[in-house]
């Protein structure tokens, strides 16, 4: 699936249904961080320009985005990625990965993977913000980033461990990445930790949200007997009812989230008085990004994670 396609698919302008949830809306400071950077961080995965370089090296959209997000990670075996990654089909993941690799060496992935979503981010951010404002910005969120434990966190720890970007857009990339990263490296160990399993994981989420079933865990590919039988669990354990989450599953989730957060404290405590002020900026860099169709619009696909 090319990009223009899965763009068709995911950027149809939000319902009112689709409103911010109440339970994001309300949410705690480390959650509000986390939605804050969501569409900066994942730049590289929607940015036109990125997918536009990669396609004249032979990736498609999902190559693209597999790549582009595990190159952090080294050459791992395609396994260590769909473990990382937590949300697909192991061996879906590992397919794309292994060919997205044959086409595009490492190296390179990365040099293009920061170089072009740079100069894309630029692209946004100039026009409405000075570029001394973007680095402080920057430097803020990479020393935090520099600070912080990696243990248990994959993708955070890759991000973190590659050289700081000399161009001011790459490195707010660079920073917002590894953060948007420790989080979610978190809360796949809070979901481990109580015994769900990844398309339980997709399907607690999406219906905590507000999605109807199968809207945001369709997208992940899973077969759909894989499917059947997660749902069947999570019904027998009082999570669901049909298709619909219990007041249960609400509790188990927001106590999924709690953990998580509590997991993200070291990140609040580091950034302190400069938490509020650092993640307004980030939102209204985030709105510029969804404004220009760098971003889906619907507002619960930046808070599914």
């Amino acid at each position: 699936m090319d990009y223009q396609e899965v763009k068709q698919a995911l950027f149809e302008p939000a319902s009112a249904s689709a409103a911010v949830p109440a339970i994001v809306a309300e949410a705690a400071p480390a959650r509000k961080l986390r939605d804050a950077i969501e569409p900066v961080a994942m730049h590289a995965v929607w940015s036109p320009l990125v997918h536009e370089r990669m396609a004249e090296r032979g990736l498609d959209f999902f190559q693209t985005y597999v790549w582009g997000r595990a190159c952090v990670l080294g050459e791992p075996n395609g396994a260590v990625v769909a473990s990382a990654f937590a949300a697909f089909p192991p061996e879906m993941i590992g397919g794309i990965y292994d060919q997205a690799r044959a086409n595009l060496p490492h190296a390179e992935a990365v040099q293009m993977t920061v170089g072009s979503t740079a100069e894309s981010l630029r692209s946004v951010l100039e026009p409405i913000a000075a570029q001394a404002e973007v680095q402080h910005v920057a430097s803020q969120l990479a020393e935090v980033v520099d600070q912080l434990d990696g243990t248990g966190r994959p993708l955070f720890t890759g991000a973190a461990a590659m050289d700081w970007s000399d161009d001011t857009y790459g490195k707010l990339w660079q920073a917002s990445l590894a953060l948007r990263e420790h989080r979610g490296d978190a809360h796949v160990n809070a979901y481990v930790a109580g015994g769900f399993n990844p398309v339980q994981m997709n399907m607690l989420t999406e219906a905590w949200l507000g999605y109807p079933l199968g809207e945001y865990s369709g997208t992940r590919a899973w077969p759909e007997e894989v499917s059947a039988t997660a749902l069947a669990s999570l019904q027998a354990q009082g999570l669901f009812e049909g298709e619909a989450i219990t007041d249960k599953g609400r509790q188990v989730r927001a106590e999924i989230e709690a953990a998580t957060d509590a997991m993200e404290q070291p990140v609040v405590d580091a950034l302190g008085a400069n938490l509020e002020p650092v993640s307004d900026q980030l939102a209204q860099w985030s709105e510029a990004c969804v404004a220009a169709q760098m971003f889906p619009p619907d507002p619960r696909k930046r808070a599914a994670g």
